[in-house]
C-alpha cells in the first residue's frame, strides 16, 4: 500500500480520525497512567499491571501509527459528488443480479470501511475490481477462489 492513496467516504474517514482520537486521546494516556503506577511498586518482572500495561501500549502505538498512515493516504470522496452517475464507480450502490435471479446488494466504499456482511465491498476487493465501470444491464464475472461468478447489473445509485 506504499505510495497509493486510500480512496475513503467522509463517514469512514471519520471513523478512522474517531478511532485515532480515542486511542490517542482516552486508551493510551489511561495505559500509561497504570504503567506509571505499576512501575512505581518496585520489581517489574514479576507485575502483570506493568507487563500487561506496556504490551497494551506497544499495541495502541502499533495502531496508531497504522492509522496514521491512512489518514496520510486517504483520498476522501463524496459518492454523491460522482460525475458520471449511469456507471459504478467509488461509492456507488449497486443492485446485482445472478445467473439464478439471487438479487444482492453492495456499495463500494474504501478498504478501511470494507463490511461485506453489511453489503460494503473494498475498492480493491476482486468484486469491486469487476464493477467498475460497469454500467446497467452490463454482464461481470466476478473471479473468486472457488468459482468464477457472473452477475448483471440492475441498478446504479449514489447517496
Amino acid at each position: 500500500m506504499q505510495g497509493k492513496t486510500n480512496p475513503i467516504t467522509p463517514q469512514g474517514y471519520a471513523a478512522l480520525r474517531a478511532r485515532y482520537d480515542h486511542l490517542l486521546g482516552k486508551e493510551r494516556p489511561e495505559i500509561v497512567e497504570i504503567v506509571s503506577w505499576a512501575a512505581g511498586n518496585g520489581d517489574r518482572s514479576e507485575n502483570g499491571d506493568y507487563l500487561y500495561g506496556r504490551k497494551r501500549m506497544r499495541e495502541i502505538d502499533r495502531e496508531l501509527g497504522h492509522l496514521s498512515r491512512r489518514m496520510k493516504a486517504a483520498r476522501v470522496i463524496t459518492p454523491a459528488e460522482q460525475p458520471d452517475k449511469s456507471r459504478a464507480f467509488f461509492g456507488a450502490t449497486i443492485t446485482l443480479a445472478d445467473e439464478d435471479d439471487n438479487e444482492k446488494v453492495v456499495t463500494l466504499v474504501g478498504d478501511d470501511e470494507q463490511e461485506a456482511s453489511a453489503g460494503r465491498i473494498g475498492w480493491s476487493s476482486p468484486m469491486a475490481r469487476a464493477l467498475k465501470g460497469a454500467a446497467v444491464g452490463d454482464l461481470r464475472v466476478v473471479r473468486l477462489p472457488g468459482a468464477d461468478k457472473e452477475w448483471e447489473v440492475m441498478a446504479i445509485e449514489y447517496a
